[in-house]
């Protein structure tokens, strides 16, 4: 069963690709470098500043000796844009009021530093909805590396296979899957709905189950064989192995084929 779901921020809550895109341009022009629009989003997007501008470094020779004053200047001109381009999105203020309310534990990770991811949240109207949120800046490798999803999935109390992720970048995509968790791939904020989450989260609990009853096939057939005394052993069974909540109506069918099968 899914308790968790956890959410990239930019191009997934918060349709900032460009604003990033266009603060570290800004910040690049003042020593006369550029990021051509095509590669930062085949190979840029989703990656923490500092690791732009290292690629930079070794793609256009970028001096790393400017890389601290650069991503000082690209940060503050992002919180420009935010204050001046994120709003409340009623689309993904219902998403993420009606999974909390459908009792989903809720959480951010980002390679954005914490005080844009805070600001970002906030001003869409969403903060106060996540049990954590995860910034670039709090100790934690960045994506690819899955580590900040391995951390934060074991601070919420859930393993991973209750989890899933929601990513859009291929290096999200890639530490979420590394994770563990289940990965819910979109192609951008315009995507992110929650018709769209729900409909992932039924997927996967349907393969749960049909694995479940799957894995219990063999038992099944040993207790037959073993000439079973009553049906209820093998209802027992299937009753520990399946998520009963869900399971009731499956559990009912089987047992009606097991009892014209095992004579009890």
């Amino acid at each position: 069963m899914i308790k968790a779901v956890i959410f990239d921020l930019d191009g997934v809550l918060v349709d900032a690709t460009e604003w990033h895109y266009g603060a570290l341009n800004r910040a690049l022009a003042l020593f006369g470098f550029n990021i051509d629009r095509g590669l930062h989003l085949s190979e840029y997007n989703g990656l923490p500043t500092k690791e732009k501008l290292k690629r930079l470094s070794n793609q256009k020779e970028f001096p790393l000796s400017l890389l601290e004053f650069t991503n000082e200047m690209k940060q503050k001109y992002t919180i420009q844009e935010i204050e001046k381009n994120c709003n409340p999105v009623f689309e993904k203020q219902f998403m993420i009021s009606r999974l909390k309310k459908d009792g989903y534990v809720l959480a951010v990770c980002s390679n954005s530093i914490k005080e844009s991811v805070f600001k970002m949240l906030n001003n869409s109207g969403i903060l106060d909805y996540f049990e954590m949120t995860v910034g670039n800046d709090e100790g934690y490798p960045n994506k690819p590396s899955p580590v900040m999803y391995i951390e934060t999935i074991k601070k919420l109390g859930v393993s991973p296979k209750e989890v899933i992720i929601v990513e859009d970048s291929p290096h999200g995509i890639n530490a979420a899957k590394l994770s563990g968790a289940n990965v819910c791939e979109v192609k951008g904020f315009s995507e992110v709905n929650y018709d769209l989450i729900k409909k992932f989260i039924r997927k996967i609990e349907s393969q749960k189950n049909k694995g479940s009853i799957d894995n219990i096939s063999n038992d099944t057939l040993e207790l037959k064989n073993d000439k079973a005394e009553s049906i209820c052993e093998i209802y027992n069974l299937l009753g520990e192995k399946l998520n009963t909540d869900s399971s009731e109506n499956i559990l009912r069918e089987i047992k009606g084929i097991l009892t014209r099968e095992i004579k009890c």
